[in-house]
């Protein structure tokens, strides 16, 4: 089973920056996508970014586009997300989630979740 562990939130003034990370527990196989979410309180979880570790290509939701950055340590096998010029607005639980292949005989890959960390933005 895979863990993934998020670090980095906390609390932060307006126009600030955080930069967050994930890591797994375990050695893995193949990992095919990693993403950040974030949830709001009384909002849906909404897909913030993803990098595709082969082929290096990111994405951004709009409303962080410009401002966040995804990025993959292939030597740590971690994920980080530099956010900058932070707003109230970005203030929600974020959370990792990779897509796997944890061992080479395992017939589909798998999605795994982080815990989330929070980050607050605030005056």
């Amino acid at each position: 089973q895979v863990q993934l562990v998020e670090s980095g939130g906390g609390l932060v003034q307006p126009g600030g920056s955080l930069r967050l990370s994930c890591a797994a527990s375990a050695r893995i196989f193949s990992i095919y996508a990693m993403a950040w979410y974030r949830q709001a309180p009384g909002k849906e979880r909404e897909w913030v970014a993803t990098i595709t570790p082969n082929s290096g290509t990111t994405t951004y939701a709009d409303s962080v586009k410009g401002r966040f950055t995804v990025s993959r340590d292939t030597a740590k096998n971690t994920v980080s997300l530099q956010m900058n010029s932070l707003k109230p607005e970005d203030t929600a639980v974020y959370y990792c989630n990779w897509v796997v292949r944890q061992y080479a005989t395992d017939s589909h890959p798998r999605n795994y979740w982080g815990q989330g960390t929070q980050v607050t933005v605030s005056s």
